[in-house]
């Protein structure tokens, strides 16, 4: 048994209540939050009890209050009991104001619960119900207190690290201790659906095209690279990921693979806390201080911390061959060189939120991040031998060179009503990211020896958002919403090449390249209770798309402007055990990111070179899915099946000149994916938990072309899967494991080979768990990995392999200082621009919903 001190007890009670199934999530809902008939099984109740709730007429009203104070006690769940089997029937969440209302009542006898974290249950039997659909008014409930009667109690369970809600899965993150001292793609690893490679690329059922959010908020850093932006949020910051499959018309239409909601660590306590962490081990360390102040109606928040990547050695090995128009060997090459990386990541955050009064809310935040990050190619060597008898060898280093500082500020107000799930939120946000992305080519032997190749690019993304929401109920079961939203973006690139410090004046080398973007959209949504279990939620956004692209030394781009109207469609029904079936559709659209637009030449391996294609157009994707959530005693399982066309893909396009050859890319080629994922989470004896699941699909993929240089296509079966667990000791103790195999992938010119990982963490708290000390391993069996990719095309064949040495070992160390007290949690929104393009294989050689109440995503 773990012993708990009464704080920590209270906190884990409400999450054990929100947990404990599809009733008790119900009961917490404020009223008017679920439609009439949401969650409420068919069928009669056995002669003499009280019957499940179907559609009566009656109601139950009351006020919860705290004994000694007399104040009204927010957010108090109530749940209607059947009196015979004590199970919660139906039930609802007090207001702002302590206030409930349970609707809908059929005829019966019940026993009505109240709870709340930090009070002693109670209950009011005998209430009834008749046939004519009378009104009960309880008036005032008195809680009592238990701060000072419950001192030190022993509390058996945990919350599920997986938790699958009516529309997206939960991965509670903060409940994983394998991932401390690390990073945001160490968590994404753990994740359902997801699957991340060695450069921190994540993909969602196979697909790059996915939109990743920090708090409800996209950051500018992500665009650029989300594998960049993923390493700068150290892990023990991550409260849960949230991946929604099934956007409704509320999110942006970006995203054609789906979204990842990254929700940190926040409170919403009254007092002072600040918390210091660090973490040390072989190949990485970090430092962190976060703090938090809140009294009265105002509340602060200031963190900062920075994390240190080092010793991470590798190397790599290229064969590649290369062959005219009548595929004829012209050339066959061999790389080989040792790498390396270093990398120091900070981030900063400053928050600031003020309750106006109970209807008006205001809030604000200001996030700094910054990078420093060098990769090296040590003793790059290249053996090239032409068919003609020629041979060419050379011997350089290559150093990549990678800054970037990031700003994003916002401002939100929200204004509610009397009227429940009334509600207008204005926001605004202004992002920056300024980044420096240059590399160095030292040759020491060759034909150029003692030369010196440079290219340095400067390049910069802003954003400033304006966005309105409203929504209103239009009768107990229907809600509609909507709202607008402009992005006004600009992207600038100024990149130079340099021959031994001399500006290479050839053309495409060196030019600045500025591409402003406006996206204005409106949206409308309605959701429908309906038939007594079913809950159908519909709606489409239309977006408008201005482009205006120029170079200084060159000609302009003309790239039209273009309009897209994008439905969305998700009908869920619960089924009488207490089961859900859902079903849904929606169409999506994909823009290019700078990393896919930006023409500056990318060649640190003068081999192999990269550049942007600044006229690319949006992909378009259907989706569609089918899910099924069941509970079995101890053990929950997920099915989900899938299907996803897309059009005019944004597919590399590979040419060979010489001995080089260059990767840009085009709107070419059809993809399609057709799978499905199960999953499922254990809890034993509430000591043990063991969680897996598999994810497999079957990949089609055609560029559609006819000249037989370029012509490709390629399909194969794709299959990953993940399985973790914990053991909880006596004494604070506890034990994590996990452990990942990322499945070969398919692309369109070859495949990329799979990989595993895993890990095992202790951890033992201590100072009444104010403190806790760990201790984590990865990799201990197997120090290395091989990568192993092959391309092949009419002109070119290559097969590489990558090595990465991924055996660590880390100490970890936390305490916290100061205390806080719960207070009511604070209705929040915020920008999402969820618009481009990213991850990718890029070239260059990244509760039900999310937080109640939040823009763009919420329900």
């Amino acid at each position: 048994m773990l012993v708990f001190p009464s704080y920590y007890m209270k906190k884990l009670f409400l999450l054990i209540l929100l947990t404990s199934g599809g009733h008790a999530v119900l009961a917490q809902m404020p009223t008017g939050e679920r439609p009439a008939g949401a969650g409420r099984p068919g069928g009669g109740a056995p002669q003499g009890q009280a019957p499940a709730p179907q559609s009566g007429s009656g109601r139950v009203t009351g006020t919860i209050v705290d004994a000694g104070t007399k104040q009204p006690v927010p957010y108090a769940t109530i749940a209607l009991l059947n009196p015979t089997t004590g199970k919660p029937v139906d039930g609802t969440a007090a207001d702002d104001n302590g206030k409930f209302s349970i609707p809908r009542v059929p005829a019966g006898t019940y026993t009505v619960q109240v709870t709340f974290i930090g009070y002693k249950l109670v209950e009011k039997p005998g209430v009834v119900i008749t046939e004519d659909g009378n009104t009960v008014a309880l008036g005032a409930i008195s809680l009592e207190s238990t701060a000072q009667a419950l001192g030190e109690v022993k509390v058996e369970g945990q919350r599920s690290l997986i938790e699958e809600k009516v529309d997206r899965t939960v991965y509670n993150a903060e409940k994983d201790e394998t991932t401390r001292g690390g990073d945001a793609t160490d968590v994404l690893k753990r994740v359902p659906s997801l699957s991340v490679d060695l450069d921190g690329n994540v993909s969602l059922r196979g697909s790059s095209n996915i939109r990743v959010l920090i708090n409800n908020r996209p950051s500018t850093i992500s665009a650029g690279s989300i594998a960049d932006a993923l390493k700068q949020i150290p892990a023990d910051q991550i409260k849960s990921v949230e991946v929604i499959t099934s956007p409704s018309a509320k999110y942006d239409a970006e995203g054609s693979g789906g979204i990842i909601n990254i929700v940190t660590k926040q409170n919403n306590l009254q007092g002072f806390t600040l918390d210091a962490r660090g973490s040390g081990g072989l190949r990485s360390a970090d430092l962190g201080l976060n703090a938090a102040y809140r009294t009265g109606k105002m509340g602060f928040s200031l963190g900062g911390g920075g994390r240190a990547q080092y010793n991470t050695p590798g190397s790599f090995t290229n064969n590649q061959r290369t062959y005219d128009l009548n595929r004829n060997l012209l050339s066959t090459t061999t790389q080989s060189a040792d790498t390396r990386n270093e990398n120091l990541f900070g981030r900063y955050t400053l928050g600031w939120d003020y309750d106006i009064n109970k209807y008006n809310f205001l809030s604000a935040s200001v996030q700094l991040g910054v990078r420093n990050g060098n990769s090296y190619q040590d003793g790059l060597r290249a053996n090239t031998v032409r068919t003609d008898g020629s041979v060419i060898n050379s011997l350089r280093d290559v150093t990549v060179l990678d800054r970037s500082n990031t700003l994003d500020a916002t401002l939100n107000y929200t204004r509610t009503f009397e009227t429940p799930q009334r509600e207008l939120s204005l926001l605004g946000q202004f992002s920056r990211n300024n980044r420096t992305n240059d590399f160095t080519n030292d040759i020491r032997e060759g034909l150029q020896a003692g030369s010196q190749l440079r290219n340095e690019n400067d390049s910069y993304n802003q954003e400033i958002t304006v966005q309105a929401d409203y929504q209103t109920p239009l009768s107990k079961t229907q809600l509609l919403e909507f709202g607008a939203k402009d992005i006004m973006r600009e992207v600038n690139s100024n990149y130079v090449s340099l021959r031994n410090g001399q500006i290479d004046n050839q053309v495409g080398n060196s030019n600045v390249f500025t591409y402003n973007q406006n996206v204005a959209a409106g949206y409308a949504a309605y959701t429908l209770g309906f038939l007594k279990s079913y809950t159908l939620k519909a709606g489409a956004r239309y977006e408008y798309t201005t482009i205006d692209a120029k170079f200084q030394n060159a000609d302009n781009v003309s790239i039209p402007s273009y309009g897209v109207l994008v439905p969305s469609v998700n009908l869920s029904r619960k089924l009488t055990n207490g089961n859900t079936l859902k079903a849904a559709y929606n169409r999506r659209i994909q823009r290019p990111s700078l990393q896919f637009l930006n023409p500056n030449r990318q060649a640190p391996n003068p081999l192999n070179a990269t550049q942007g294609n600044p006229e690319l157009q949006p992909e378009y994707t259907n989706n569609y899915e089918l899910g099924y959530n069941t509970f079995i005693k101890q053990t929950s399982l997920n099915f989900t099946a899938f299907a996803r066309n897309t059009t005019g893909s944004i597919q590399p396009f590979r040419t060979v000149s010489g001995d080089t050859i260059t990767t840009t890319y085009r709107n070419i080629g059809e993809e399609n994916a057709y799978g499905g994922s199960i999953f499922a989470n254990v809890n034993l004896n509430n000591k043990l938990t063991v969680g897996g699941g598999t994810d497999i699909y079957y990949a089609m993929l055609n560029n559609g072309l006819s000249d037989v240089r370029f012509a490709a296509k390629n399909e194969g079966l794709v299959v990953s899967g993940r399985l973790m667990g914990g053991y909880t000791f006596t004494k604070g103790w506890g034990l994590q494991f996990f452990s990942f195999y990322r499945g070969r992938q398919v692309q369109l010119q070859g495949y990329q080979g799979g990989f595993g990982v895993y890990s095992l963490g202790f951890k033992k708290d201590f100072a009444e768990k104010k403190g806790s000390f760990g201790f984590g391993a990865d990799n201990f069996f197997t120090p290395t990995n091989k990568i192993r990719s092959e391309i092949s095309s009419y002109t070119l064949d290559q097969s590489s392999v990558n090595v990465v040495r991924r055996i660590g070992f880390r100490f970890n160390m936390s305490y916290r200082i100061g205390k806080m007290s719960m207070t009511q949690p604070k209705r929040k929104r915020s920008v999402n621009n969820d618009d481009l393009k990213d991850g990718g294989d890029g070239g260059n050689g990244a509760g039900a919903t999310p937080a109640q109440g939040t823009s763009g995503g919420r329900p």
